[in-house]
């Protein structure tokens, strides 16, 4: 069964933008916390921005604050990742995921989308 679908990557210049989605279901949609990580080939995942479905405690990686935003539409059980102002060095595939807590470590989240490449060129 399909838990969680990203969307939304692409092709895009240097300081264009794109919104990434993320939709949920089955016990995805049930995790208390929604993030999203990256990951470029020979690098480990990391992460970028997580957001509770109640409360709308967000958690943001350093070098993306200001630029990207995490949202969610609880109606649609989605998750967006507004990206503005992207760099080069933010390509990466974008991987949706499910889990537990806010903290921004891997470990904590237990269902993985399939990953949606982004890319910036220069």
């Amino acid at each position: 069964q399909v838990q969680l679908v990203e969307s939304g990557g692409g092709l895009v210049q240097a300081g264009g933008s794109l919104r990434l989605s993320c939709a949920a279901s089955g016990r995805a949609f049930s995790r208390n916390v929604m993030g999203w990580f990256r990951q470029t080939p020979g690098k480990e995942r990391e992460f970028v921005a997580a957001r509770s479905w109640s409360g709308g405690v967000t958690r943001y990686a350093d070098f993306v604050k200001g630029r990207f935003t995490i949202s969610r539409d609880n109606t649609k059980s989605t998750v967006y990742l507004q990206m503005n102002s992207l760099k080069p060095e933010d390509t990466a595939a974008y991987y949706c995921a499910a889990g537990s807590t806010i903290r921004p470590d891997i470990r904590e989240y237990d269902y993985w989308g399939q990953g949606t490449q982004v890319t910036v060129s220069s």
